[in-house]
């Protein structure tokens, strides 16, 4: 809950542009092109596997084994085992789905370990790669308030992408295909979107609670 060393609003916001591009937009605008010169399973295979090329090629540039690299080629290669499995378009589209399910079922299944998925994403992005700050942050564990945050946070973004799963997962069998393309990448980002709005206002707040129960131990 430390802010030292945290990246910048504005380098977050272009995080989230890029990615809503490569994940959303990008993807749309291939299906729509190619599938006038070939088959819609074929176009839809092409424009879905954009995305994963994109995970991967952030895991190699990153050239690191931390946890987030994990958890993002984690999600690559459930993405390719889905996408062998082949099949119907439904089935193609549902794939993404299952992927973002068991992400979040990784996510709850986390709060079993010692320190849940959370407490090493939260180090990735506010105290970088400085070994002293990441030190200092980890200290933080000792305060059960501390615990109960990143838990409390696990839960949330386990549970929002569970319910961006159901609720595509039901839309793919509702909608016809370019229907479905122009809409779930908003119910996708509308889950995660409330996720992320929660994690910012309830860092703030907790931030603050945190910062209390410091001081009161310091001056008790």
């Amino acid at each position: 809950m430390n802010q030292t060393g945290s990246i910048s609003r504005k380098e977050i916001i272009r995080g989230i542009v890029i990615t809503l591009l490569i994940n959303g937009a990008v993807p749309f605008v291939v299906y729509e092109v190619l599938r006038s010169h070939m088959s819609s399973i074929a176009a839809l295979s092409i424009a879905t596997v954009i995305p994963l090329i994109d995970n991967l090629f952030s895991f190699i540039k990153r050239r690191k084994m931390d946890v987030f690299a994990v958890f993002m080629l984690v999600s690559f290669l459930l993405g390719i085992i889905m996408m062998c499995i082949g099949g119907s378009e439904r089935l193609l589209l549902i794939r993404e789905s299952f992927v973002t399910g068991i992400l979040g079922i990784i996510f709850l299944v986390s709060l079993l370990f010692p320190r849940p998925l959370i407490f090493y994403f939260a180090i990735r992005f506010t105290v970088g790669n400085d070994p002293d700050k990441t030190s200092a942050f980890a200290d933080n564990w000792q305060y059960a308030y501390f615990r109960f945050v990143l838990r409390l946070m696990t839960v949330v973004w386990g549970l929002a992408l569970l319910g961006e799963s159901a609720v595509r997962s039901i839309l793919v069998f509702k909608l016809s295909v370019t229907q479905f393309l122009a809409v779930s990448n908003f119910v996708m980002y509308g889950f995660v979107g409330v996720a992320i709005v929660f994690t910012v206002i309830y860092r703030k707040h907790s931030q603050k609670k945190f910062k209390e129960i410091i001081s009161n131990k310091t001056h008790g």
